[in-house]
């Protein structure tokens, strides 16, 4: 006789339907033990219906497109069925299983397909009768990607930062660790807000983040050196926010902004983040020095980031003038928030003499009625991905928002020097959120914050991008447990690629949090930074 124990673990609102989590204890005799062990895993029914029609599984990973190097891609059945039984093929390698492979056998595989295809055949049991439904193919491109990404864990309550953290996440397997947590410095009143983690090229071993409030400041690890910078200065509008690091060079571009946000009840973007101004600004890292790049009162720049040839700086720049004297600023940004259009600049930058040139138009959204924001620019340089919405630069929490991608291989506007071929990634985009994005090293994936589950909650997606910028069908960052994002009530927000994980531990960075910052000085911006 087997005796069962069980505790109810957590409840959560999924699809429409409370679905409980229970964990089992077994107190099992041990010939029962003997018995299990003896058994055989899932094996392919000899007696089926055949279905001509894709199973419906979640996470849809029909028809997609994966790195060699990926981490199986566990999937479920999203139907009612007893039980499941799946079986990845190549040739006359396969592993059958429920839908989740070992790591080991499907790497094996993977290799086995590479630039080609695993097929998929899934079959399901209602009772004694099962069902085979259409198989479908996991195509295996031989281009790896990053091993590493990392993002920050937050609640989508638009208020709440205590449960914060900065996670990393082996994209090979699924070992995920914690970069630094929000409440390793303080809690409640004494609280931090970490946000903005950035790397220069992709290595780990050279990051910051910012720490605002309590202890706060921004924390700068390079090359295993530490400190804590502030970079208050009464002669720049703030601390920096939305970092872009020099390929190469220890300079680091920020935004500067005053940020201001107002909660809807009927509109269905229920938040909306605004600047009531917000300049460019440089800062080198050895130097402890700050300089203005952009502050013209009339224009809200935004979003650095530079050209992997380090020879340009793109950003975004919405043109605001006042319009009603008789109020604050604050005010009338507020009331016209729907008005500011952000449109795509750059600016030439000599490495050798660290001068900026004047700024050049690169995509006019504010023509278009629309904004554009978040430019990233692909790792040989043709290609400059950004997301595009009605207006606003805060476009993670705007419905509309879509990503696009601009071709900067392309001829220039003989009258406004803008780029003429940029276009809508709809082989990518969803009904719902896309937005933060970022290229892997090798330039041939893109990962991007979506909220196409369910609108409320971002997921990393992943996609192949060919050498002429067309993407293949994205696929959600596959989990152990595939059930598991439906049931994790936390955003993933702005996710990096990395070569390799942070090996510096959470206490460290907490430890240099917690110590003396180091004041900028600044500089003007005719000195070489």
């Amino acid at each position: 006789m087997i005796k069962k124990m069980f505790q109810i673990e957590n409840s959560v609102a999924v699809r429409g339907r409370l679905v409980l989590t229970i964990v089992f204890s077994y107190i099992l005799p041990l010939t029962t033990y003997l018995l299990l062990l003896s058994c055989g895993g899932p094996s392919i029914p000899s007696e089926f219906t055949q279905k001509d029609q894709l199973p419906a599984i979640y996470p849809d990973y029909t028809q997609v497109t994966v790195p060699v190097n990926m981490a199986p891609l566990s999937f479920e059945y999203d139907g009612e069925a007893d039980e499941m039984v799946a079986r990845y093929a190549v040739g006359n390698d396969d592993i059958v299983c429920n839908g989740q492979p070992a790591i080991d056998e499907w790497h094996s595989l993977a290799q086995k397909a590479k630039g080609n295809a695993i097929t998929v055949e899934v079959y399901t049991r209602n009772g004694d009768q099962w069902t085979r439904f259409k198989p479908f193919s996991i195509f295996v491109s031989p281009d790896s990607i990053d091993p590493y990404i990392s993002y920050r864990l937050i609640a989508p309550s638009f208020i709440s930062y205590e449960a914060l953290t900065i996670n990393q996440r082996c994209l090979e397997n699924y070992d995920e660790s914690v970069i630094y947590d929000n409440k390793l410095c303080g809690f409640e009143k004494d609280g931090q807000c970490i946000n903005c983690h950035h790397y220069q090229w992709y290595n780990p071993q050279r990051l910051q983040f910012h720490a605002r409030q309590y202890q706060g400041g921004t924390v700068i690890a390079y090359d295993g050196k530490m400190k804590k910078v502030n970079m208050r200065n009464d002669s720049i509008l703030s601390a920096g926010v939305y970092p872009a690091w020099h390929p190469w060079l220890n300079l680091i571009v920020y935004a500067t902004d005053k940020t201001l946000q107002n909660f809807h009840t009927v509109n269905p973007n229920k938040v909306e983040v605004y600047d009531e101004e917000s300049d460019i600004i440089a800062y080198n890292v050895e130097t402890d020095e700050v300089t203005n790049l952009e502050n013209c009162d009339t224009e809200f720049e935004v979003f650095p980031a530079w050209a992997p040839d380090g020879k340009a700086l793109y950003y975004c720049s919405a043109h605001f003038e006042r319009q009603d004297t008789a109020t604050t600023k604050a005010k009338e940004v507020q009331r016209r928030f729907r008005e500011l259009k952000y449109s795509i600049y750059r600016k030439a930058f000599d490495p050798d003499t660290r001068q900026f040139g004047p700024r050049e138009l690169v995509f006019d959204a504010a023509a278009r009625d629309s904004s554009a924001t978040f430019p990233r620019i692909s790792p040989d340089g043709r290609y400059l991905l950004f997301t595009m919405g009605h207006y606003g630069y805060f476009h993670i929490w705007h419905h509309d928002a879509d990503l696009w991608i601009m071709d900067l291989s392309g001829e220039w506007r003989s009258e406004s020097g803008e780029f003429a071929t940029a276009r809508r990634m709809d082989e990518v985009n969803s009904p719902d959120t896309e937005s933060y994005h970022s290229w892997s090293s090798n330039g041939r994936w893109i990962i991007f914050s979506s909220r196409r589950n369910d609108g409320t909650f971002t997921r990393p997606f992943i996609a192949y991008v060919d050498k002429d910028g067309h993407a293949t069908k994205p696929f959600e960052l596959p989990c152990e447990d595939p059930d598991y994002h439906r049931q994790f009530l936390r955003c993933y927000n702005i996710p990096e690629f990395m070569k390799g994980p942070v090996t510096i531990t959470p206490q460290a960075f907490a430890d240099v949090l917690k110590g003396d910052a180091v004041n900028v000085k600044y500089a003007s911006a005719e000195k070489p930074l």
